[in-house]
């Protein structure tokens, strides 16, 4: 028997999400929809340009355990945050999701991390994250018993920003890997395949990672193409499994030779598409740690993400049980 489906690693960050319009991003030279990392200095100018905000516990794969935990299944968290207000914000949080998260703060100096999203009219988010007591996550914050009693370990390709993330990270493939269990990652950015590529696909290729999620844009910037069906095969070639996903077009699931695609959940109203992949990653590990199809993975997936983006924040506000209980994709 397995204490956790899904452990998770990634960066303990509070999201801080306001909207403003396309000039505000021109104005503050912000890169739309993208993930720029920033210093403390211009974390509090962009903090003081906010408007009405909304705080809440984030971070990719915090994103993700909270999905899981909503979905009825065990998740578990890896991730550094400051003895700090804002540590205290994603502690509690995290914790009433459900998810087990027992990783101490070490002192209120670096602060705890930070991302200022700005969601504008065409609901894309441009996220600009101070990373703070991210950096100091290491292999000292690996609970090996945690990592022995989950199906899959799963982290963010973020993590390979922070240098001894990556120690850490490769101590729990080994653990993992030992203890007959699977590792996955999620691609994260394009600018963040930009700067690992090489990396990323050595993980992939030596068989560190088994499970990879990406979208798109992030699958074709891997392998520096166009040809999003070719980058599928080398996808496929590369790893025991991956994710795809492509917005409205849904998703598309490759093993080997086979290929699975999965139509995007139809939605009422698109209001922010924080989150979107980082619960399209839970749904699906929820259904594969279970045993259920390649399709049906996708499927809950999908539903997953459609739910997420029909409000305003990363984490679904309600349970997402009955819906994929109705479906019968749990």
């Amino acid at each position: 028997m397995s204490r956790f489906d899904v452990l998770t690693i990634g960066n303990a960050i509070v999201d801080i999400i306001a909207r403003c319009d396309d000039k505000f991003l021109t104005d503050n030279g912000i890169t739309k929809a993208a993930m720029n990392l920033i210093d403390a200095e211009r974390a509090e100018l962009l903090y003081s340009l906010m408007g009405p905000a909304h705080e809440a516990s984030g971070g990719s794969a915090g994103n993700t355990a909270a999905g899981i935990a909503n979905l009825g299944g065990k998740a578990a968290y890896f991730g550094k945050v400051a003895a700090d207000q804002l540590g205290e914000i994603f502690q509690h949080d995290i914790r009433a999701q459900g998810v087990h998260y027992e990783t101490k703060p070490d002192g209120t100096f670096p602060p705890t991390a930070r991302s200022m999203i700005f969601v504008t009219p065409d609901s894309e988010r441009s996220m600009n994250t101070y990373l703070g007591a991210c950096v100091d996550l290491g292999p000292e914050h690996v609970e090996e018993d945690v990592v022995k009693d989950a199906k899959v370990t799963y982290f963010e390709g973020y993590l390979w920003d922070p240098p001894r993330a990556k120690e850490a990270i490769l101590e729990c493939s080994r653990i993992a890997h030992e203890a007959g269990r699977e590792v996955s990652m999620t691609l994260s950015d394009t600018f963040c395949v930009g700067r690992y590529r090489d990396e990323f696909l050595e993980l992939m290729r030596s068989g560190k990672v088994d499970i990879v999620f990406a979208n798109e844009q992030e699958a074709m910037s891997l392998y520096e193409t166009d040809d999003f069906e070719l980058a599928l095969d080398k996808i496929s070639a590369d790893c025991k499994l991956a994710a795809v996903t492509m917005s409205e077009k849904g998703a598309v699931i490759v093993r080997g030779d086979e290929r699975v695609k999965v139509p995007a959940m139809l939605i009422d109203n698109l209001v922010d598409t924080t989150g979107a992949g980082d619960l399209f990653a839970a749904g699906f590990l929820v259904a594969y740690t279970r045993g259920k199809s390649l399709e049906e993975c996708g499927k809950l997936g999908c539903l997953a993400a459609g739910i997420v983006i029909q409000q305003l924040g990363p984490r679904p506000l309600e349970s997402m049980q009955p819906q994929a209980l109705a479906e019968g994709l749990i």
